[in-house]
């Protein structure tokens, strides 16, 4: 029998964050595998639970409570049916484990973080497609955690903007 393996998926409710789930729920989730929903909220983000856990992160939320609109709003995120669908059809479809964690900061340096925190097998992030301008000035996500991350990381690119 194959290891189980643990697999990170950046989510922020883009476009380019849900086509990176359903990337990886379409293409890299196997029978078993361990899925962790990775939400990074901004460092000035004011949620109940982030005075708890903001040096850790959350504990790992099973997905039955993540569903929950009241787990949603303690943590600031987004109830997203879409999301969730993609969640439920690979739990049931594939007997994946989905969890999710939250974490406040810098979104590249708490996606590298969390690979290592979790024991990440692969993480899977989505690209926004910036312009080179806006790349320049705002830094790339998937670039940083590509170049500085201790696992594999599949990027899955947007449609460019300019």
């Amino acid at each position: 029998m194959a290891k189980t393996r643990t697999v990170g998926i950046g989510m922020d409710y883009s476009p380019t964050s849900k086509a990176a789930l359903k990337w990886a729920a379409n293409n890299l989730i196997e029978d078993g595998d361990r899925i962790i929903l990775i939400h990074v909220q901004p460092p000035n983000a004011d949620h109940t639970r982030k005075q708890l856990f903001e040096d850790t992160g959350s504990p790992l939320v099973p997905l039955e409570e993540f569903r929950d609109t009241n787990f949603s709003k303690q943590y600031g995120l987004t109830n997203d049916p879409e999301v969730l669908d993609i969640l439920d059809t690979v739990s049931r479809t594939r007997g994946a484990k989905v969890v999710a964690k939250v974490y406040w900061g810098d979104p590249r340096e708490k996606l590298c973080y969390a690979v290592d925190d979790l024991k990440l097998d692969s993480l899977v992030v989505g690209s926004r497609g910036l312009g080179a301008l806006k790349r320049v000035l705002l830094g790339s996500v998937s670039k940083y955690v590509v170049t500085n991350a201790s696992c594999p990381v599949t990027v899955v690119k947007g449609t460019p903007k300019l």
